[in-house]
């Protein structure tokens, strides 16, 4: 059952084990990088280690990826490029960098519940662009992961004045990433995951360097200054977080229907708190694992609505509606 299958497209639909081996993956990537930029950003500004971060990891990526596969017909051209720019913009850019420029003003649970938003975000804009109908379990799986979501991090985000501004800018971060997720799955980018996000991470590179020059980042920064844990945060995050964990994303991205890879944003906050419990000594409640629990459900709601593969479940309205006639 768990064999991959043809389209009459000619398109395989992955496996169930693959797909849920990559999503585990994702889960456990991201769930980690939470430390590592925070690490990170410790002596590195923030615009400038998103730049070296994606920099490395795309710079490295690229060539050895170009060198296995189809090297002449799926060789990166001009609209791909394009393609690869506008997946960077709002992903990469407009999504991570986002979220880190906005926990400069507010607490990091907040910006934590602003990315909870982007399964919402996702599902939104699959049904209403796109056409993607989703069963009635899937939206309340939906609903109950972003209640659990957001008990797991109300704590925090209700202590003190919230800045508007950075709240705004959290919610808008959140809402970039998945516009450029959704792209993603139809851009015209190369049929190698590898190399779509090679291109990706170079492009993105440009974006934060120059968000870096305009604002000065340049001028106050000292590599002498960077401690070792800080290098030693961007090393793992050019590895776990871009390698890793953001080449499975992109994979799953075209191989698996969207509510289900929009799971990571439950799953990891859980993840999170208990790496951030066991590096940082951040505090684990009884509200946690309540709230743990809530998304755990909310998994189960949301795979229990369709097949993993996108062919499985993901089809558009006048497709469907031919196919019930």
């Amino acid at each position: 059952m768990s064999a991959p299958t043809q389209l009459p497209n000619g398109r395989r639909v992955a496996s169930t084990a693959t797909i849920w081996t990559a999503l585990c993956i994702v889960y456990a990537a991201w769930s980690t990088t939470f430390v590592g930029i925070s690490v990170a950003n410790e002596t590195i500004p923030p615009m400038i280690a998103g730049g070296l971060r994606f920099l490395v990891a795309g710079g490295l990526l690229l060539p050895i990826a170009m060198s296995f596969g189809d090297r002449v017909g799926d060789r990166p051209k001009p609209d791909q490029w394009r393609g690869a720019a506008v997946v960077a913009l709002f992903m990469m850019f407009g999504g991570n960098g986002g979220i880190v420029w906005a926990e400069r003003t507010i607490p990091s649970g907040m910006a934590g519940l602003a990315i909870a938003t982007v399964p919402l975000w996702m599902v939104a804009i699959d049904r209403v662009v796109l056409g993607h109908r989703q069963p009635r379990v899937v939206v309340i799986g939906l609903a109950v992961g972003f209640v659990g979501a957001a008990l797991l991090v109300g704590g925090n985000a209700l202590e003190g004045e919230i800045d508007m501004g950075g709240l705004i800018l959290a919610l808008g971060a959140a809402a970039s990433w998945a516009v450029g997720s959704i792209y993603q799955r139809h851009a015209p980018l190369p049929e190698r995951p590898l190399v779509a996000a090679g291109m990706e991470m170079l492009v993105a590179c440009l974006f934060f360097f120059i968000t870096a020059g305009l604002i000065g980042e340049f001028g106050d920064f000292e590599p002498s200054a960077v401690s070792r844990a800080s290098w030693i945060a961007v090393g793992y995050l050019i590895v776990v977080g871009s390698w890793i964990g953001f080449t499975s994303y992109l994979w799953l991205l075209r191989n698996a229907r969207t509510s289900l890879v929009a799971t990571y944003a439950y799953v990891t906050p859980i993840g999170a708190v208990i790496v951030g419990s066991l590096i940082l000594d951040e505090s684990f409640t009884v509200s946690t694992l309540v709230a743990g629990a809530l998304i755990v459900i909310a998994v189960v709601l949301i795979v229990s609505g369709g097949g993993s593969a996108r062919a499985d479940f993901e089809r558009p309205a006048d497709e469907l509606e031919e196919t019930a006639a």
